[in-house]
């Protein structure tokens, strides 16, 4: 790669990377304040698993609305441009992050504060269902066929990266504040922080060029008379890769939210030790995390995106069973080597994930089969591991039931990937995709 096209790909990363981070950050944050502060203060029960369970559901409602963000901005994003949609994604996602640290309590304001709770809860969902789609794409159509597989894992740091960034604010606070302060109006300061954040990803990514290959196809696509509907050329043209979307991030869903989410419920809840300890043990995990995920995404571009996918959803498997005997050691330092493990595995199979994806599909549908089909799994995976997971702890008393649950998922990954071609150099110029994958597969 040339110098000039290094720094223009460096500077196309870095906008898509920073714009993710908020995203996820305003995302993250519910997830965590779910655990810790919503379940008291928009649901009181007398049960606090019961509690917890409820400000879980509104979690998942975020979950519900991001297929439908992903059909909407996919759409679009392939008629009108990536760049538009990322502007638009992160301005709904800032916005509504934003505005949760001014609502009123269930104290205050009765059953409304819940319901504007899981609205806000619904626009977040809404826009990250579009953000990720467009983010990863900007940057794989940026960048070369020989290192497609690096330059895209760099958004997907987005993830524990705004992981890290709401973990470490949520950690200051519920160091410096007592339980009173942090409960009162101390929960509030991260989201009002959300403004600030959502201003500077604005400046950077009002930066960002255009996709080459969307503009190109884009000019074919005005050169011809047929009318271009991306939804419905997805599901009759290329439906059995939506499907292994889907698939594919089953596992790599589930086992994230499990060790980020559902941790914090079980060293409260089932260990009775401080929630600092499992804040601590994912701002560890998830700085190594950010770390890692780009060195998987370059293996795959040397070894094959499969074989790495296939290592983590594997190794995955195996580690959920681990992962909780080591937590319940109850040692400060072994909690956190069990965290870091577990996402140095979800890192293999997410760092690769962003070209294999995109691989799968041609130009004029890319971002609405890509936002499509991720989004999709998003509603059968991540939103309701945290559910299932709290549910199957409460009903068995037991962690064997939600290592299992993690097992049963990597298990229907391995099928997709099995199922898939593999993809490692494929040009995303050629409109067809079945012969690009065939040229590479084994």
């Amino acid at each position: 790669m040339s110098q000039p096209h290094r720094s223009a790909i460096a500077k196309i990363v870095g906008a898509s990377l920073i714009g993710t981070t908020i995203e996820w950050y305003d995302f993250f944050l519910y997830t965590s304040a779910a655990a810790l502060v919503f379940n008291k203060l928009f649901f009181p029960t007398a049960n606090p698993l019961t509690g917890t369970l409820l400000a879980f559901l509104t979690y998942a409602v975020g979950f519900l609305a991001r297929p439908v963000g992903g059909l909407v901005f996919g759409h679009f994003g392939d008629r009108l441009g990536r760049k538009k949609l990322l502007i638009v994604s992160l301005v709904l996602m800032g916005g509504s992050t934003c505005l949760m640290g001014v609502l009123p309590t269930y104290a205050s304001a009765g059953v409304l504060a819940p319901l504007l709770l899981t609205l806000l809860r619904l626009v977040q969902g809404f826009a990250l269902g579009g953000e990720w789609g467009g983010a990863v794409l900007i940057v794989s159509e940026h960048g070369d066929d020989r290192r497609r597989g690096f330059w895209a894992s760099w958004p997907q740091c987005g993830a524990p990266g705004g992981n890290l960034l709401a973990t470490a604010v949520l950690a200051i606070l519920s160091a410096t504040q007592s339980d009173a302060t942090f409960m009162s109006w101390g929960w509030r300061v991260p989201f009002l922080l959300s403004g600030v954040l959502l201003l500077i990803g604005l400046w950077i990514r009002l930066a960002v060029a255009e996709s080459p290959v969307f503009l190109a196809a884009q000019r074919q696509a005005e050169a011809r008379t047929e009318k271009h509907v991306p939804v419905v050329e997805v599901f009759r043209n290329s439906w059995r890769q939506v499907l292994i979307t889907i698939g594919a991030r089953m596992a790599e869903n589930v086992s994230y939210y499990v060790i980020t989410a559902f941790i914090l419920v079980y060293v409260t809840t089932g260990l009775h030790l401080p929630k600092g300890l499992g804040l601590t043990a994912v701002l560890i995990g998830s700085a190594v995390h950010f770390v890692t995920i780009p060195v998987w995404g370059a293996l795959s571009d040397r070894v094959g995106r499969r074989p790495v996918y296939l290592f983590g959803a594997i190794g995955m498997a195996l580690w959920g069973f681990a992962f909780f005997a080591l937590l319940d050691t109850k040692s400060s330092a072994v909690i956190v080597l069990a965290t870091t493990v577990g996402l140095v595995l979800h890192g293999a199979m997410y760092g690769p994930q962003a070209a294999f994806f995109a691989e799968q599909f041609p130009t004029r549908v890319r971002y609405t089969g890509l936002s499509v089909g991720g989004q999709l799994s998003s509603i059968a995976a991540g939103a309701v591991a945290p559910l299932v997971a709290v549910a199957l702890f409460s009903a068995w008393g037991s962690t064997v039931p939600v290592s299992l649950y993690v097992a049963a998922m990597c298990l229907i990954t391995v099928i997709a990937l099995l199922a898939a071609r593999e993809t490692r150099g494929a040009s995303l110029h050629d409109e067809d995709v079945e012969a690009e994958t065939a040229a590479v597969s084994p």
